[in-house]
């Protein structure tokens, strides 16, 4: 009979964690939803506001160039001299042929500037429901995620239950195919599938611990910290993976949010200070830090910080930077540098090409 060990604990606090309405997997989600249903309501004001604005500078451009062209004429067929007296009379100084100049020189000029902002604002305009469009997409998406993830969840719970119950027929070939949808690595599979189909080897004891815990009106998080507590661990020495889970909820993250692939994807590239430095950078600069973890070779990543600051520089929001991550890891510093040059060279301001066409 296998003990309760400090390894098999962290294994069945992450499948319990999944079996549960605060699943890392439907937060994650839910967080996603949060911040696309909030770009969407933006957006969609952002557009609505840009479209009037286009409309009233286009109805602008068209009453200046009615009223110019009808003042242009009318002054053509004004002299001076048809009204000589009484202009000297209360000496008034008219002069049509100097106003028409001055009206011909200024009205193509302010007619060329109403025209450019008209046009700056269609740009923004574009950007603007490019990324309203994407959020929708995005909410879309999430809606056939959830409902397959809840079905997954569904299916996890069953086999607990079959295994709790000592009636389990499933084979271990269905519960390690069901994992994997929930990103567990091969040896997390293959070791979960043991303890559901063997549960005298530690299932049922750490289940005893979530009854009793329950019993005695403690939340689920005391649950799993009592649980690793009491677990027996047989060599107390910290684990470089101990380490990383340590320092990610010390910067503020649930390690449970990783994957376990992330975690060993970092693990392998793992320094404590460029890790350190990325996290407090992304503070700084208001950077959701949901984006380290969607996209967890961020966290190793030597040239971050310089990355976020340049596309700062040229205009870009950490919102923006946010919803395209894949600009930091798509390139390198000096790939990035080449990037923008590229695109100043061709006569186009970086600031307003969205991220998503780097």
């Amino acid at each position: 009979m296998k003990m309760l060990t400090a390894e098999i604990t962290k294994l069945l606090d992450k499948l319990y964690n999944l079996r549960g309405e605060d699943s890392v997997i439907l937060s994650k989600m839910e967080k996603e939803r949060i911040v696309a249903t909030e770009t969407k309501e933006r957006t969609t004001e952002e557009k609505g506001r840009l479209q009037e604005k286009i409309e009233n500078l286009t109805e602008e451009e068209r009453i200046l160039g009615d009223e110019g062209e009808k003042l242009i004429s009318a002054l053509s067929h004004i002299k001076t001299e048809d009204f000589k007296f009484v202009l000297d009379k209360l000496k008034v100084d008219f002069n049509p042929d100097r106003l028409s100049e001055e009206v011909s020189n200024l009205l193509p000029k302010t007619i060329d500037r109403v025209k450019e902002e008209t046009k700056k604002a269609k740009d923004e305009l574009v950007e603007v429901e490019g990324e309203m469009n994407s959020a929708i997409a995005t909410i879309e998406e999430l809606a056939i995620r959830k409902d397959e993830a809840l079905e997954n969840q569904a299916r996890l719970n069953e086999y607990f239950d079959l295994a709790l119950n000592g009636n389990i027929n499933i084979t271990r070939d269905s519960i390690t195919s069901l994992l994997e949808k929930f990103d567990f690595n091969e040896d997390e599979r293959r070791e979960a599938a043991k303890l559901m189909m063997f549960p005298e080897d530690a299932l049922f004891d750490y289940e005893e611990k979530i009854k009793h815990s329950n019993q005695s009106g403690k939340s689920i998080s005391e649950v799993f910290a009592e649980a690793k507590e009491s677990a027996d661990t047989v060599d107390e020495s910290t684990s470089p993976k101990d380490e990383l889970i340590e320092l990610l909820n010390e910067l503020g993250f649930d390690y449970l949010d990783f994957t376990s692939n992330d975690l060993e994807k970092v693990l392998a590239n793992y320094n404590e200070n460029d890790l350190r430095k990325n996290v407090n950078f992304a503070k700084s600069k208001e950077l959701n830090l949901d984006m380290f973890v969607e996209n967890a070779e961020l966290l190793y990543d030597k040239e971050f910080a310089e990355k976020v600051s340049k596309l700062i520089e040229i205009g870009k929001e950490p919102f923006d930077i946010y919803l395209n991550p894949n600009i930091l890891i798509k390139y390198s510093k000096d790939d990035l540098d080449n990037t923008i040059n590229k695109l100043k060279n061709s006569g186009l301001d970086p600031k307003k090409v969205p991220l998503i066409a780097y």
